[in-house]
């Protein structure tokens, strides 16, 4: 198995204890359009080799990285989402900020829940994605990709969206009963938006999911519901950055990679896992 940045890291920086604990979820279960997300941890694995050091004036590296073995994706969904928040509660309880790559977006639920759990403080959720995923279930499925944020909403679990753009009524009428806070890709991408406050009552805690379809298809179509109109590259940043200021990140997410065989989709994906471990640690 592949480290994440193993081709820069110290013996040193590669053990524990580490600030940042790597965790590949292969999980490809409920995808409802392209596949091949089972396959995305070990490309963004393989392509963060690629990788530089430095990365927005930060060394995150120097902080510590370790890789964990890729979490056991078999049997039925909610016993993989337990595995998950194990792996994630494990991390957070041994002071590691758990970075989980995906596989697709349902896997959220588990790793949210275990950091949740060992933390037992709020935790909001700054969101990346093309998709609300605020159905209340999906093809049947209620841990589908398209229902992931409604499980966590359910359970307490403050949004923040960002770059929706493609969403149903019954998402809209979530987002008002669970007071979601958003700002879709429209307004965002025509008005050239890159920092947004956050309301004063979200949680200090904050986990970043971010789904690469939350970028334009153009610059991220290895993915399995590309939609036109979404985020660029330094803009998606941007807005998570923003949003960290004055609050800290326990937990974050890259999900939907499904490569197609083009390494520069994979290597996108590797460079904002590493950018946002920078802005992890951003004074």
């Amino acid at each position: 198995m592949s480290l994440f940045l193993a081709s820069e890291l110290t013996e040193t920086e590669a053990a524990a204890p580490a600030r940042f604990h790597v965790i590949p979820v292969p999980l490809e279960r409920t995808v409802s359009y392209g596949g091949g997300t089972a396959k995305g941890p070990a490309a963004i694995l393989e392509a963060s080799n690629q990788l530089e050091r430095l990365c927005n004036g930060i060394e995150p590296c120097a902080a510590g990285i370790t890789t964990a073995a890729a979490v056991d994706c078999t049997g039925v969904l909610p016993e993989v989402m337990e595995r998950i928040a194990q792996t994630t509660e494990a991390a957070v309880r041994a002071g590691s900020i758990p970075v989980t790559l995906g596989g697709e977006h349902s896997l959220s639920y588990g790793a949210v829940m275990g950091v949740a759990r060992a933390l037992g403080q709020p935790v909001g959720i700054v969101q990346i994605d093309a998709h609300a995923d605020l159905r209340n279930a999906y093809e049947g499925e209620k841990h589908s990709h398209a229902s992931v944020m409604h499980l966590l909403a359910e359970e307490g679990i403050r949004l923040a969206q960002f770059g929706v753009r493609a969403l149903c009524q019954e998402e809209v009428d979530s987002r008002s009963r669970n007071n979601v806070f958003f700002c879709d890709a429209e307004e965002l991408v025509t008005q050239a938006v890159h920092a947004v406050d956050l309301p004063d009552d979200f949680p200090e805690l904050v986990y970043v999911s971010y789904d690469v379809d939350g970028l334009d298809a153009a610059l991220m179509p290895a993915t399995g519901t590309p939609v036109p109109g979404g985020l660029s590259y330094y803009q998606s940043l941007h807005l998570v950055e923003h949003a960290l200021k004055g609050r800290r990140c326990v937990g974050l997410d890259v999900v939907e990679l499904a490569p197609d065989g083009n390494d520069c989709w994979d290597f996108t994906a590797a460079q904002i896992t590493y950018r946002l471990m920078a802005a992890c640690l951003q004074k």
